[in-house]
């Protein structure tokens, strides 16, 4: 009961910073580039105290490199979200993640069943299908920087992998990505924009969907079995879908509904068979 309720509560923390950023960059005057600053900011800020209080030393772990892909996923990801419903921003940002990281064990010489191949294609051919264009088509701009943002986090994550301590790992990336996003929030300064309330979501997303929510799934990961931890994040559009409506107002389209299905179909034939994790957002 303790790993399914701390899985849950993780899920929906992933889920939630797509409803956060979306409901910020609609609904308030905030940009893009003063979001995702004080969004990282945020996240660091958290991880630094659980690292504090877990080990009272400073978060030193980390690398240059996934810092760079961590600030890349994070602008990309608000940037694309100026157009994107909550719904298909989260959906294309999963289903580039687990390409990225299916496409990066074939070249290692990962070899999949033809059961795995079967939903490999499948799930690719789901997202060309939602954005083939059309008058359901997501915008093609804030499409492909949700993709590009997913392929950033598909390399961070990989980059993670082995790299110790999780917690103090992530922490050390995001006080490094606090650099990068500070040269893009002073580069954009002209157009920046605050006010009240994206700043709240703003440091919601960071703190508490980012930053606690990446704690509470590292929490729950030693209880579930690697095939289990990539199968259960399957569950994100969807807890994502069910919020855009719930809280944004956001309708479900027919083209979106089928790709979902083969999207998220396809990579569960693909992750049942192999024992990859992924952190989506």
């Amino acid at each position: 009961m303790r790993v399914f309720v701390l899985t849950l509560l993780a899920m929906t923390a992933f889920a939630g910073n797509s409803l956060l950023c979306r409901q910020a960059l609609k609904r308030t005057t905030i940009d893009a580039a003063s979001f995702t600053f004080i969004r990282i900011l945020s996240g660091a800020v958290v991880l630094w105290l659980v690292v504090m209080l877990r080990k009272g030393t400073r978060p030193k772990a980390g690398n240059w490199a996934s810092a760079l892909a961590l600030f890349a996923y994070a602008a990309a990801f608000s940037f694309a979200y100026i157009s994107l419903s909550a719904s298909t921003g989260a959906l294309l940002l999963f289903g580039a993640v687990q390409a990225t990281m299916i496409i990066w064990g074939l070249s290692r010489g990962e070899r999949l069943q033809t059961r795995q191949w079967l939903g490999l294609a499948l799930a690719v051919g789901g997202l060309v299908a939602l954005l083939f264009p059309g008058l359901s088509a997501p915008p093609i701009n804030g499409a492909l920087l949700m993709l590009c943002a997913g392929i950033a986090w598909g390399f961070y994550s990989l980059r993670g992998k082995g790299a110790g301590d999780p917690v103090t790992t992530t922490a050390g990336n995001f006080w490094r990505a606090v650099v990068f996003v500070s040269i893009l929030s002073i580069a954009l300064l002209p157009w920046a924009r605050l006010d009240r309330a994206g700043l709240g979501y703003a440091v919601l997303s960071g703190a508490i969907a980012s930053g606690v929510g990446y704690v509470i799934w590292y929490s729950a990961l030693p209880g579930l079995k690697a095939a289990s931890a990539a199968t259960v994040q399957l569950s994100v559009p969807v807890l994502a879908a069910a919020g855009g409506i719930l809280f944004l107002g956001e309708s479900i389209t027919l083209r979106f509904l089928l790709a979902s299905i083969a999207v998220l179909g396809g990579i569960a034939l693909v992750v049942t068979e192999k024992t990859q994790v992924v952190l989506p957002d």
